[in-house]
């Protein structure tokens, strides 16, 4: 039983770190660019888009298709690097354990 008692503490503390760790990227911000930086996108930890910068040279109305994939082109570099870095931020917590997305402890 004690292995147990341990196994629930020790569980209990990782969800603890995890909870900090979540709060702590819900904080950060994380830019995203395409087109040589000509579009700039800002995210929040939580994924929430906070700005969109966009060099004036692409406000041509001839040029709106390329305006348009190369926002969302930034705003997938946004998410791929908020995604990396809250993988990042979990290893450091879990020890390197590969837990799946949304699991919450103790069990």
């Amino acid at each position: 039983m004690k292995n147990l008692a341990g196994l629930m503490k020790q569980a209990s503390q990782m969800q603890s770190k995890m909870e900090e760790m979540q709060a702590s990227l819900e904080k950060i911000e994380i830019e995203g660019s395409s087109g040589a930086g000509m579009v700039q996108v800002t995210m929040s930890g939580k994924g929430d888009m906070k700005s969109i910068r966009i060099d004036p040279k692409l406000a041509d109305a001839s040029e709106m298709e390329l305006l348009q994939d190369l926002i969302v082109a930034a705003c997938v570099d946004a998410k791929t690097r908020l995604d990396q870095r809250a993988s990042e931020e979990m290893s450091k917590v879990t020890g390197g354990l590969n837990l799946p997305p949304g699991l919450k402890l103790p069990f």
